[in-house]
């Protein structure tokens, strides 16, 4: 039987699986990796992740083909790296290209929150809908979107950055990775979280941590995590004013702090749409089990 490889690349770790082409997860994969350094080089790129994938391929030989979601924009479906919002080194490179020469099999590979959107319509809570936005909430925040039944790239793979639309405006405004001030990533990612709740009590604890601490009373972090859900909900509003798409799906590990994101979330979400849209916005959490991105990369190749 013929196999997928599917992998979701993310900041510090790369999750991966065997696929069918029915979209069946047969066998799963997790290191991590280094693409939080901000100066990795394509050559340094291509040695960590030709090492990993050339690991798992010895030992199954049934594998046809690799599929993968990459936090960068691509050219269309070519495969063409245009560049990386948080790894500034990377621009104009051959990825699939370059991945498909060094491991001998087919590789195709597209925007990492894209992969997300499309495996969430195809297999999870956004299926049978013709048009679907979808949040991946990690360790940035990106957006894909499907207009129409079809994946929607933009013109240089840059639609839909929803983790780079802005939310604050003042002299205060939170620097990002992509070098502006006041984008919802910088409020609302689990990076954000950390960091905020570090300057509030000098604890440097993970985002998780920090909504248990929420759960046990911590005001702080519930502070922190419930206002996380009302940036999300101004962001979303403003992008559900512009493109009209009723139906949104939200993966990612911060979505285990749903209980506390989510009422925020739509609370805000309400009070910054215009009145026609109010209450008409379904959104829901993945029920994928943080598999969107994998089952997204298996499809570009089935």
């Amino acid at each position: 039987m013929s196999l997928i490889l599917a992998a979701d690349i993310g900041g510090t770790n790369i999750r991966a699986a065997i696929i069918t082409p029915q979209g069946k997860i047969t066998e799963a994969v997790r290191t991590q990796i280094s693409l939080d350094n901000r100066n990795i080089s394509e050559n340094d790129l291509i040695i960590q992740l030709v090492s990993f994938f050339n690991e798992i391929i010895q030992k199954n030989t049934d594998i046809e083909a690799i599929g993968i979601g990459f936090p960068g924009f691509f050219l269309g479906n070519s495969g063409f790296l245009i560049s990386s919002p948080n790894l500034p080194k990377l621009n104009n490179v051959e990825l699939a290209s370059r991945l498909s020469s060094n491991l001998n099999m087919p590789v195709s590979i597209q925007n990492d929150a894209l992969c997300a959107a499309m495996g969430e319509q195809r297999y999870g809570a956004g299926q049978g809908k013709q048009n679907l936005l979808h949040l991946t909430l990690g360790t940035g925040i990106g957006g894909g979107l499907i207009l129409n039944d079809v994946p929607y790239t933009g013109e240089n793979g840059m639609a839909m950055e929803f983790g780079h639309l802005r939310i604050a405006h003042d002299d205060d405004a939170r620097s990002c990775g992509c070098g502006g001030f006041g984008c919802v990533e910088s409020y609302a990612s689990a990076t954000a979280i950390t960091k905020r709740y570090f300057e509030n009590t000098q604890i440097r604890i993970d985002a998780k941590e920090i909504y248990e601490k929420a759960c046990h009373g911590d005001l702080i972090a519930k502070d922190i995590i419930e206002s996380s859900g009302h940036y999300l909900g101004t962001a979303l509003a403003e992008a559900i004013k512009l493109l009209d798409v009723h139906s949104i799906t939200i993966s990612g590990g911060l979505t285990g702090a749903w209980e506390l994101l989510y009422p925020n979330l739509i609370q805000s979400l309400n009070a910054n749409l215009i009145p026609p849209l109010q209450g008409k916005i379904s959104v829901l959490k993945s029920t994928l089990n943080d598999n969107a991105g994998l089952l997204g990369a298996a499809a570009l190749v089935s």
